[in-house]
């Protein structure tokens, strides 16, 4: 999940747009006491933090997540005035981890996003585990308690996401976004079906995949990851 702290809403609602429409899930939000009601709720990925808020502003905000052992690492990327370079000082020294200088693209927006996530995301070691579930990217390997399970490109790439944000839950809009391209012309109807070959594949193990009536799938978390 990516917040967007922005009080300009025409602004807030595209960037919102473009992320959901890339594969991520996005909320906004235009003054910060909303957005320290979802941070406790449900903590972000990353943040986009405009810098020029009502109330409390960007860098005091940003000082906040950072002061808070349960935020300090989240990833902050800081909308700046263009031409600024006070603001991008301040905002750096406070600990953001790059900046957007106002007017932006919404597609240099998207790819600060994957830079800076590719930069502070942990390299996990070892192989991803969920219950009798076992995926081994470097051997390119699932198995299911024990029993090796051949799986199609997009049936591994399915899985692995889902494993990767286990008790997570993906609409089949997100879905067919993130693992077919936005400009895919199918149904949503083909995430169905993947899930259903899917959870057959894993046999018993195919109950953790579980359908969210009204909004799409999860795999059930399990301690053993």
């Amino acid at each position: 999940m990516i917040y967007c702290l922005e009080d300009d809403r025409s602004i807030q609602e595209l960037m919102v747009y473009t992320l959901n429409a890339s594969g991520y899930h996005a909320r906004g939000f235009s003054e910060s006491g909303a957005f320290w009601h979802a941070v406790q709720d449900e903590l972000p990925e990353l943040v986009l933090l405009d810098i020029m808020l009502p109330g409390e502003d960007g860098i005091a905000v940003l000082d906040r997540l950072r002061a808070n052992p349960a935020t300090e690492h989240i990833p902050v990327i800081l909308e700046t005035a263009k031409d600024t370079e006070i603001d991008k000082v301040l905002g750096l020294d406070a600990g953001a981890d790059d900046y957007l200088a106002k007017p932006f693209g919404m597609m240099e927006m998207v790819a600060r996003i994957k830079a800076v996530l590719r930069r502070t995301t942990p390299r996990r070691t070892g192989p991803l585990r969920s219950g009798g579930i076992e995926l081994d990217e470097t051997r390119h390997r699932v198995t299911a308690n024990g029993r090796a399970v051949t799986l199609t490109l997009k049936e591994y790439e399915l899985l692995k996401l889902l494993m990767e944000n286990a008790g997570q839950v993906f609409s089949r809009d997100h879905l067919l976004s993130r693992l077919w391209g936005q400009d895919y012309v199918g149904e949503t109807r083909t995430v169905d079906v993947h899930i259903g070959t899917l959870r057959t594949k894993l046999s018993e193990c195919g109950a953790q995949i579980q359908t969210v009536r009204g909004v799409g799938y999860l795999l059930e978390a399990s301690h053993e990851q």
